[in-house]
């Protein structure tokens, strides 16, 4: 594909201009072929979609995960896809709401997540949904007379290069007093215990989740580009993590109501398997036409490390630093720092995934372009081409997989945002449905968000704004 696009452009003549004409060109064509599938649906409002719609929804609401979608569209998908009783996988489960769900929904599921952060908040969430009365009570003494307040021993905790500093002097003492007296608690209390600390993480510190990185507040005496930057308030400790106490044991004592905490119907017997690792590694050990639908959002393909934004949290799981970088190289390629992924020596069954991915003319032509761009030294990081390139890819084997452990007739669902590099809007919905077509899927849908998204200030002064598409793609495996 590379050489037929550097036969029509000429390598050392082929201009910006031709590439992304070629680019728009191709892009038309799979408008055309899925012309049919392509329609806005006005129930999936971005709220719904997003983690919005779990701000106020008891127990998703403890940890502010915003890469999540909400337990309404879960629900929504399963009601209005008439999705018959089995399992349910998400092979991107993040912090679960795909998991709990479903189960609400009298099915079982099965997560893949890799981060340790989804795996505590899951984990905790299961700790919640079977914890006792007396237990709740436990709780209910933290949150009111604050024994780590009078403690006098502290337990040091993890930092990172990129967390030093980021809590007040204050804040870090109360925070390693608080670990320390957690230690005297059993499970679950312990756990829901150290949950807690980990959803106000951020609240207490200097540093903000903003994209791509923690944002540092001024205050904090770090530079963060340009201007000063302020969060606004900064919590102390004990206001912090009073007020998350007191939200989960309200949500607990309301968990026997009907919008209680993953509530299921007398004598369920469903459940949650969570396995502990990447997806490519995963889900070849699946059993084949196990599952009855597969809902999940991946990592965009838009640059966001997971291991940056989630630092303060990673580094109180006493992560190390060599263990994240290693979660860093583990992880869907989606950021610039991602190394090339050898995927036909880590599974020859991918064959069939690279090969469509090789044939899928939108997306080589777009390769291209971001290629002569970086040898050009047009990109404002050379690692965007790449990481464009392995997205896609590991992608197909993620399809080709899901394909694989579906039951006939099976539905797949997933979440993803179009995205914009060097002028070129990527098409992601469409050529990710291109490449599922090759391998064994229908495309039953691809459900426009209405509110489109815009694409970075960088982008729109230099190539304009251009509203880029937010989908949720529906996909069947045949009978």
């Amino acid at each position: 594909m590379t050489q037929v696009l550097a036969n029509r452009f000429g390598t050392d003549t082929a201009t910006a201009e031709n590439y992304l004409n070629q680019i728009a060109t191709l892009d038309r064509d799979l408008i055309k072929h899925f012309e049919q599938s392509l329609r806005f649906e006005k129930s999936l409002t971005r709220q719904v979609v997003s983690f919005q719609a779990n701000k106020d929804k008891n127990a998703y609401r403890w940890y502010k995960y915003k890469e999540a979608f909400s337990a309404e569209l879960v629900e929504y998908l399963l009601q209005k896809y008439k999705v018959p009783k089995g399992k349910i996988l998400d092979p991107f489960a993040g912090v679960g709401t795909t998991l709990f769900a479903a189960v609400q929904g009298c099915y079982s599921a099965d997560g893949i997540e890799l981060l340790p952060v989804g795996q505590e908040v899951i984990d905790a969430r299961k700790c919640a949904n079977e914890i006792t009365p007396d237990e709740v009570e436990v709780l209910k003494q933290w949150r009111d007379e604050r024994p780590w307040g009078s403690c006098v021993h502290s337990t040091p905790f993890n930092k990172f290069r990129i967390t030093e500093g980021a809590y007040p002097h204050k804040t870090e003492e109360e925070i390693s007093k608080y670990l320390y007296q957690i230690k005297k608690e059993q499970s679950p209390v312990s756990n829901l215990l150290k949950f807690a600390l980990l959803c106000v993480l951020e609240s207490v510190s200097f540093t903000r989740k903003d994209g791509q990185y923690l944002r540092w507040d001024s205050r904090s005496g770090r530079k963060n580009g340009h201007k000063p930057f302020s969060k606004g308030e900064i919590y102390t400790f004990r206001e912090a993590i009073v007020k998350k106490l007191d939200e989960i044991i309200f949500d607990l004592a309301n968990r026997e109501e009907p919008q209680g905490l993953f509530a299921q119907p007398k004598n369920s017997s469903k459940e949650i398997r969570l396995f502990r690792g990447s997806s490519l590694d995963i889900l070849p050990t699946l059993k084949t036409g196990s599952y009855a639908a597969v809902i999940t959002s991946p990592p965009y393909c838009n640059r966001y490390d997971y291991t940056r934004t989630y630092a303060l949290e990673l580094a109180m799981l006493s992560v190390t630093e060599s263990q994240l970088a290693e979660l860093r190289q583990n992880m869907l390629s989606c950021t610039v720092e991602n190394r090339p992924k050898d995927l036909l020596r880590t599974n020859p069954g991918w064959q069939k995934a690279v090969e469509v991915t090789d044939g899928q003319e939108l997306l080589q032509a777009i390769i291209e372009y971001l290629e002569c761009q970086r040898r050009e030294q047009k990109l404002n990081n050379p690692g965007i081409a790449r990481m464009v390139k392995g997205y896609f890819y590991e992608m197909a084997c993620i399809l080709r997989e899901c394909h694989r452990v579906l039951r006939p007739n099976g539905l797949m669902f997933m979440v993803n945002d179009n995205v914009r590099y060097a002028g070129a809007s990527i098409s992601v919905d469409l050529i990710l449905s291109s490449i599922a077509e090759g391998l064994g899927f229908t495309v039953d849908g691809i459900l426009v968000v209405p509110q489109g998204k815009g694409n970075s200030s960088q982008q729109m002064g230099q190539y304009g704004r251009d509203a880029l598409r937010k989908c949720v793609y529906v996909w069947r495996k045949s009978a």
